[in-house]
């Protein structure tokens, strides 16, 4: 795919340093700047795997054991609506 872009003097000198400093062509370095910058922003795949599932229970659970043991009897609707009888 060929896209068109326009660049204003100082993002276009900037990718110039860019190419030059690493050996590449403007375009190369433009195709590659594109392409990390959109790994970068993954979509979401809406699904985790397993590790992640872990991983993501393990931050929940982090400093949790300094919570109060709170009994589930006392979550009832008068508990929470106390002050709009």
């Amino acid at each position: 795919m060929t896209i068109h872009v326009e660049l204003n003097q100082e993002a276009a000198a900037r990718l110039l340093a860019v190419a030059e400093a690493q050996g590449l062509s403007l375009e190369a370095i433009a195709e590659l700047l594109l392409q990390e910058a959109l790994a970068a922003r993954a979509l979401p795949k809406g699904t985790l795997t397993v590790g992640e599932f872990r991983e993501m229970l393990q931050a929940l659970r982090m400093g949790s054991e300094n919570l109060p043991d709170i009994s589930t009897e006392s979550f009832t609707r008068e508990g929470f609506y106390e002050d709009r009888a």
